[in-house]
C-alpha cells in the first residue's frame, strides 16, 4: 500500500518513522524543523497509523516495510536516509534488510537489540499500561483525532508475546549502510545494545544522559547534533567512495 505521506524542503531525502501512535506530522518535530532547509523530508504515516488505513496486522513490520518501498517507488526516490524510533526503527532495520539498494545510512533508537530474560514481566507491565489508557477517555478522544483509521489494533497487536522482531533487532550483519544507534542511559535494555551492536563495522554508537526510550524528544538538541554529524560524515565517505 502506498503510505500518506507528509512531504517538505528540498534536497537530498531524509525519511523519518514515527514511534507508535504517532504519525509523520507529529513525531520528530525539532528534527524536522532543523532540517527542512536542507532536505527533502520524507515522513509517512505507517501503516495503520494517521492516514494510512490498513485492516491488515498480521505480519505488521514486513507488511509496513513494504508499504515504505511502495512509497518510495511512487515518489520516485531511489534511495534515501532513515532515521526511526521504536515502531519506527524497527520498520527501518527490516527496511534495510530487505531492500538494501534503497538505503544509504539508518538511524535508529528505542530499540531492544535481544530478549530480554524478565521479557514476560515487561510485557505484561506493558499490556497494563496499554488496558489504562484505553480507559483514559482523553486519551482514547486524542488518537481518534489523530488517526484516520483502528489504531486500536496496534494495541492488540502489541499484546501478543511474541510481537517484538526479536529474530531481526538481535543482528545488523546485513545491513549494507552505515548505522547510528542512539540510546538514552535510562533504558536499560537499550543500553545493552551500546556494547552489543558495535560488533558489527559500520555501527556508531551515541549514549546520551537525561534521556530513555524517546530519546529523540527526550534530548532533542543533543539528538540532532548527533544526527547532523552523522549524516554529514557518511555524505563525505560516499563521496570518497565514488572519486
Amino acid at each position: 500500500m502506498i503510505l500518506h505521506t507528509h512531504l517538505t524542503g528540498e534536497g537530498d531525502p531524509l525519511v523519518f518513522l514515527h514511534t507508535g501512535l504517532q504519525t509523520g506530522s507529529t513525531d520528530f518535530e525539532y528534527q524536522r524543523e532543523y532540517f527542512r532547509e536542507h532536505y527533502k523530508l520524507v515522513c509517512p504515516d505507517l501503516r495503520g497509523h494517521g492516514n494510512s488505513f490498513s485492516e491488515d496486522f498480521n505480519d505488521y513490520f514486513y507488511d509496513t516495510a513494504r508499504d515504505l518501498k511502495e512509497t518510495l517507488d511512487y515518489l520516485n526516490i531511489p534511495s534515501v536516509q532513515i532515521v526511526g524510533c521504536s515502531l519506527g526503527a524497527l520498520v527501518g532495520i527490516i527496511f534495510a534488510k530487505y531492500y538494501p539498494d534503497y538505503v544509504r545510512s539508518l538511524v535508529i533508537s528505542g530499540v531492544t537489540p535481544t530478549k530480554p530474560e524478565n521479557w514476560e514481566d515487561i510485557h505484561e507491565k506493558e499490556v497494563d499500561f496499554q488496558r489504562q489508557l484505553l480507559r483514559d477517555q482523553n486519551l482514547v478522544s486524542h488518537f481518534n483525532q489523530l488517526h484516520n483509521t483502528n489504531w486500536r489494533e496496534l494495541i492488540y497487536l502489541v499484546r501478543q508475546d511474541n510481537w517484538y522482531p526479536f529474530e531481526e533487532t538481535h543482528s545488523l550483519a546485513d545491513i549494507k549502510a552505515p548505522i547510528l544507534y542512539i540510546v538514552g542511559e535510562g533504558n536499560a535494555h537499550e543500553v545493552t545494545g551500546a556494547v552489543y551492536y558495535p560488533k558489527y563495522s559500520k555501527v556508531h554508537v551515541s549514549v546520551l544522559p537525561f534521556a530513555s526510550h524517546l530519546v529523540h524528544s527526550e534530548q532533542p538538541e543533543i539528538y540532532t547534533k548527533i544526527l547532523e554529524n552523522f549524516l554529514h560524515k557518511t555524505a563525505l565517505q560516499k563521496e570518497e567512495e565514488l572519486e
